[in-house]
C-alpha cells in the first residue's frame, strides 16, 4: 500500500553548462509539482501507515526551503535538474520516512517530470 502526499512551489533555475543563447542556460522559472509516497501497510491499532501530519510537516519545511528561491542558491542544488530535485527531496526525506518509495517532480505546463525509487 502506499500513501502519498503532494505539495507545489514556484522557482527559477538556470543551467550554466548550456551555450549563451541557448533557452536553459539564463535564469527561467517554473510550477513544480512533487508527489512523495510512503510504502507499508496499516497499523491494525490506528489504521495508517503513517500519520499524514509527519509527512505535511516535513513536506511544508522542503516547500519552504525551495519555494520563490532560485534553485541553484539552494544548497546542493547548484545543478536543479528534475533528477537532482528528485534526489535532494529524497535525501531530506528517507532518515525521516524509511518507508520512503518514490519521489516525483513534475512541472505540468511542460508535460515534463521524474520519478525517484531511492539510491540502486
Amino acid at each position: 500500500m502506499e500513501l502519498s502526499y503532494r505539495f507545489g512551489f514556484d522557482a527559477a533555475h538556470y543551467f550554466a553548462h548550456f551555450p549563451a543563447g541557448h533557452r536553459n542556460h539564463g535564469v527561467h522559472g517554473h510550477s513544480f509539482q512533487v508527489e512523495v509516497a510512503v510504502r507499508g501497510e496499516a497499523d491494525p491499532r490506528t489504521g495508517f501507515i503513517i500519520d499524514f501530519a509527519q509527512l505535511e510537516e516535513a513536506c511544508g519545511e522542503l516547500r519552504g526551503a525551495l519555494d520563490h528561491r532560485v534553485l541553484n542558491e539552494v544548497e546542493g542544488l547548484d545543478k536543479p535538474s528534475l533528477e537532482n530535485l528528485c534526489a535532494w527531496i529524497w535525501q531530506r526525506l528517507a532518515l525521516r520516512f524509511p518507508s520512503l518509495a518514490r519521489v516525483t517532480v513534475r512541472r505540468d505546463s511542460s508535460g515534463q517530470g521524474c520519478v525517484y525509487t531511492g539510491p540502486q
